[in-house]
């Protein structure tokens, strides 16, 4: 499976090396970014409408990063050139037969005449830049951890300094990264889309990933019995290796520091997998062990199965429940599983796999199956999309599926492809979103917090009084959810938060701190949608 188009920003040596001048020039920074300022005055050479314009940013630009990098300028000027030769720019242009890497680069009205004086001024800057390097080598790192005064450049650099100034204060006052999710760290923000297959032991999981990439990754196993037995998340990398999961989860350049909370027992369940391939470079799997049933659920795990779950389910783009025809039970553990997904509904597809292996007649009754048995479990009004088919390297089973079935299952993988397709488009969405429903669940935390603070008695009887607080949790969530005017959805598991509430001491919370709310508050009316307006197509 191929993300986006596999021909366009390829070109020949030749035009690379006119794309790379091009790109310095106009890269005054040097980042390697090229934000809306910065392009659109290139942009104006090309003598293009607005409308076209508008069509290259939008389509160079389909992760809605708020930049441009290297590739998605080859990108843009090759559109820029298709434009002026007179073709109309859509998206479906790059399913067009249109020879990319021999694309004539585009004409620049008065370009030639500027790189000659930019590349004599560049020569000088680069001793100042060496000397001013070999002096930072030196200089002391203590205002690392400061927020840093470098310019915003993409969206995601905004949301990290939002986080650094305005939103991790307020969680680490009320224990916010203890209670719900570790704190952010700036691999957090810069990782690439994830998904994660879920589902019972050989419901396909492990072959759903080996039918994308085409070959199994390094330390797959595919088999009838409980094969996977550890989480194993598949990434781009050089070489074909795997790492334990004590190492990932220290190396700052990942995101998986917050799984030392789980401890080693389930780090020694949990490795990365990398290989080079095109589709990992824009996304990365999870593969989780088969979530037991029948009498193995008797059999306890040596770590927090549902809480590992959970706190991958809050990284992940997407969620895949794969089932086959002959595993529609849900177990306790499964159903579990399912629970601690509440809050993502949305990332959340269904997958009956291997319905190849049954006839049309049969498919239907396992369909009404599926859907209520998952109406038991999910417990919403909507009815979930399932998509049908058989997701391996093995051709359908025409003799079981029919004309009909062969077609069915034909455009439901389509659809199913279509929709990983868009998760690196919806990335930068998606992590906007996560931000701020982060930043909601923390000011609830805040109320919540500085509330049973304010129940305590100043003097005698702290230890009574928090049991009491503790046992009538639930009604203290309603106080505050009236006191503040908050939905009642958003607020956290009862009882997961009675068990780690009995882990602290009361008295020793915060009381409200007014000004850190309102500087949350601030952060989602004012900063965010200014942060956007600043990044958004700039021919809009």
């Amino acid at each position: 499976m191929e993300i986006g188009s596999a021909r366009i920003g390829r070109c020949s040596k030749e035009h690379q090396k006119i794309y790379q001048s091009w790109f310095s020039y106009v890269d005054s920074d040097g980042d390697g970014r090229l934000t809306a300022n910065d392009a659109s005055k290139f942009f104006t050479m090309s003598n293009l409408s607005r409308q076209d314009l508008k069509q290259v940013w939008a389509i160079a630009d389909m992760k809605r990063q708020g930049f441009l990098g290297f590739n998605e300028f080859v990108a843009a000027m090759q559109l820029v050139s298709l434009a002026q030769a007179g073709h109309n720019l859509t998206s479906d242009i790059l399913k067009s037969e249109v020879d990319f890497e021999n694309l004539q680069p585009p004409a620049m009205e008065g370009l030639d005449a500027l790189l000659p004086k930019k590349k004599r001024s560049s020569g000088a800057e680069q001793n100042g830049n060496q000397m001013q390097l070999a002096a930072n080598w030196f200089s002391s790192s203590s205002k690392s951890a400061k927020v840093s005064s470098a310019p915003v450049t993409s969206i995601v650099d905004g949301l990290k300094k939002l986080y650094l100034k305005k939103l991790k204060p307020l969680e680490t006052t009320y224990k916010f990264n203890d209670f719900v999710s570790p704190s952010l760290i700036n691999s957090d923000f810069d990782a690439k889309p994830m998904v994660m297959l879920l589902g019972q032991y050989s419901t396909g999981k492990t072959t759903f990933i080996k039918h994308l990439l085409g070959s199994g990754y390094p330390g797959s196993h595919i088999g009838p019995e409980p094969t996977t037995d550890r989480f194993v998340v598949v990434m781009n990398g050089p070489d074909e290796r795997s790492v334990p999961g004590n190492t990932v989860a220290v190396q700052a350049d990942m995101p998986f520091n917050g799984l030392t909370t789980f401890g080693t027992a389930f780090l020694s369940k949990f490795e990365c997998s990398q290989m080079p391939h095109p589709l990992l470079e824009h996304i990365s799997f999870v593969d989780t062990p088969g979530v037991l049933s029948g009498e193995k659920q008797r059999t306890q795990r040596s770590y927090d199965f549902t809480g590992v779950i959970s706190w991958f389910a809050a990284k992940c783009d997407l969620i895949l429940l794969l089932f086959d025809p002959h595993k529609l039970d849900i177990s306790d553990e499964f159903k579990r599983v399912i629970e601690s997904l509440r809050g993502h509904d949305d990332k959340i597809r269904v997958v009956l796999n291997k319905a190849d292996q049954v006839d049309t007649q049969q498919l239907m009754r396992v369909y009404g199956a599926l859907m209520w048995s998952l109406g038991k479990v999910l417990n919403t009004p909507e009815v979930n999309r399932v998509y049908i088919g058989s997701f391996n390297d093995k051709p359908i089973n025409e003799a079981s599926a029919g004309p009909l079935g062969l077609e069915l299952f034909e455009r439901e993988q389509d659809d199913l492809l279509n929709d990983l397709k868009d998760i690196p488009k919806k990335a930068c969405d998606r992590r906007i979103n996560e931000f701020v429903k982060r930043a909601r669940a923390a000011k609830i935390h805040a109320y919540i917090m500085s509330h049973l603070k304010n129940e305590m008695p100043s003097m005698m009887g702290k230890a009574k009084a928090q049991q009491k607080l503790i046992d009538n949790l639930a009604d203290e969530f309603a106080k505050v959810q009236r006191e503040h005017h908050l939905p009642a959805g958003d607020f956290p598991n009862v009882e997961q938060f009675k068990d780690k509430l009995n882990g602290y001491s009361i008295d020793k919370f915060e009381r409200m701190k007014p000004k850190m709310i309102q500087s949350v508050d601030d952060m989602l009316a004012y900063d965010i949608p200014q942060l956007l307006k600043n990044f958004r197509n700039p021919y809009d």
